[in-house]
């Protein structure tokens, strides 16, 4: 093992989440040192990772982007490679990929009190070699996925297909889908996005759904910022089409949870209406839940709706019998006909990107923990991690953490403590972390922090509310607890290990 290098900050992950922390950073805390570390060969995460044909954001781009850096791009709704080259764009503008190592995979990190560093153990993949680095600061934004491989459920009979079996998160390069007729198994963001795309050139594509997804229909272009970017400077003409689509996506989600049947009837005439007379909507469009107990997928310009409504695509709502050699048969006795089978069922959750986590020589139960202003764990010192909202962009909530850790730094360098550490509430139901009914989080729900019942322990899904918090609240509360090296860390850490789904106190 080689011998270790430190720095002042050390941000896990050069998706978007962690380019934008190191550029906050920069901006803030030019005194910082600091280095980014991605597991994989180039930069840009999920945008870098994901290739599949129609890949695309599922929020407008007025919001996805950094608050720092306007969106220039023509669509809101943009494609993934405009999205990997806007993330590239923003490191290099900002002096940041001279400080990100590639190749360098996050095994685990090791605090000390007595010295108030993180020691953090990588594995090279390019050299075969492990390494380490320590930190005082440690800051992962790595995201909740598991990036070698998706989630695939038992699916009957599938050793008998002789087609192509297919997952969206590994697409093949070689793979010419021109006049094949192709199934995508799924109905959440990357199947809706695979089937208008999958379309223009396959003979046929069969989205087959178990149960529906709310579909809405969004346009590609932002009519409101289009003019505004006409007539505005950038400075000015980014912050009002963001604060506009920040307002129009939290007073929707506010009236899903006040008036669900209202919205849900919405959804329905909107589907409806892009749909063929007579087409079944309530059987392929009206899921059983209320709107946002699971993320609403979007689809810009209606573009599933006008493939299924031009006959190049259909949408299919049964349980799989079992594969044959030749595609699908259904519960009800239809075969599908497939040469290529897309399995779009889903992701597999991994927080922190697998990294272990150890505190004084404990090892961390993140399931045990309870996360501080959604970004911080109890128990565990001078460390943040990413997670964006589920009911709005990704990086609203990423820009407003990497704000909140460089305040937080700018306050130990003046006040002369090392250590912050969040101190588990000492009542309140706790519940998970992330609020959604979606499979993939309800298969990893054991594994997640918790929240709490009220701030700083809640999340509350909200923008308007986490910039006061986030940007204007103090940084001195009853959550957190600072200090300086030496103190045992069992002191700062209070009792993040009580059982965190029954009421206490």
């Amino acid at each position: 093992m080689m011998a270790s290098d430190h720095v002042d900050v050390l941000i896990i992950g050069a998706g978007l989440s962690g380019v934008g922390a190191a550029c906050h950073l920069r901006r803030t805390c030019p005194d910082k040192t600091y280095a980014v570390l991605e597991a994989r060969g180039a930069i840009g995460g999920t945008w870098d990772l994901f290739r599949y044909p129609g890949i695309r954001s599922d929020s407008d781009m007025f919001t996805l982007g950094y608050a720092f850096k306007p969106w220039r791009g023509p669509k809101a709704i943009a494609d993934g490679d405009s999205i990997r080259d806007y993330v590239r764009e923003t490191a290099r503008e900002h002096g940041v990929e001279e400080h990100i190592r590639l190749h360098h995979r996050v095994l685990g990190a090791e605090w000390d009190s007595a010295t108030a560093r993180w020691t953090v153990r990588v594995h090279r993949d390019d050299t075969d070699e492990d390494v380490t680095i320590s930190c005082a600061f440690l800051f992962t934004c790595s995201g909740y996925y598991r990036y070698d491989e998706g989630y695939t459920p038992d699916l009957p009979g599938v050793g008998a297909y002789t087609g192509r079996l297919v997952h969206p998160q590994h697409w093949p390069a070689d793979l010419d889908h021109t006049g094949q007729r192709m199934v995508v198994i799924g109905s959440g963001a990357t199947a809706v996005t695979l089937v208008p795309a999958l379309a223009e050139r396959a003979a046929h594509v069969t989205m087959l759904q178990r149960s529906p997804t709310y579909v809405f229909a969004m346009a590609s272009r932002d009519v409101l910022a289009d003019a505004l970017r006409r007539w505005l400077p950038a400075r000015v003409a980014y912050p009002v089409a963001r604060w506009k689509n920040v307002l129009f996506t939290t007073a929707t989600f506010q009236l899903s949870r006040r008036a669900p049947r209202l919205v849900k009837w919405s959804l329905r005439r909107a589907a409806k209406d892009r749909l063929p007379a007579g087409y079944d909507v309530d059987q392929h469009f009206s899921p059983r839940y209320d709107p946002w107990d699971q993320r609403l997928c979007v689809v810009p310009d209606g573009d599933l709706f006008a493939a299924v409504s031009a006959g190049r695509a259909s949408v299919v709502t049964d349980r799989i019998d079992t594969f044959t050699a030749t595609g699908v048969r259904l519960a009800s006795g239809t075969e599908l006909p497939a040469d290529v089978v897309v399995t779009a069922t889903g992701l597999n959750l991994l927080m922190l990107g697998g990294m272990t986590i150890t505190v004084d020589g404990v090892a961390v139960d993140l399931a045990r923990t309870v996360a501080y202003k959604g970004m911080m764990l109890s128990g565990v010192p001078n460390f943040a991690l990413t997670i964006g909202y589920t009911n709005a962009s990704w990086t609203l909530k990423a820009d407003l953490v990497a704000t909140y850790v460089c305040r937080l730094l700018r306050h130990l360098d003046a006040t002369g403590d090392q250590v912050v550490t969040p101190i588990a509430p000492a009542s309140g139901k706790l519940v998970p972390l992330i609020d959604l009914q979606s499979g993939y989080v309800l298969r990893s729900i054991n594994a997640l922090p918790k929240q709490g019942a009220s701030a700083p322990w809640r999340l509350y899904q909200n923008y308007a509310r986490d910039v006061l918090l986030m940007r204007h609240g103090r940084l001195t509360d009853a959550g957190v607890r600072f200090s300086r090296a030496g103190v045992p860390s069992g002191v700062d850490r209070g009792d993040p290990v009580r059982p965190a789904d029954t009421p206490v106190g």
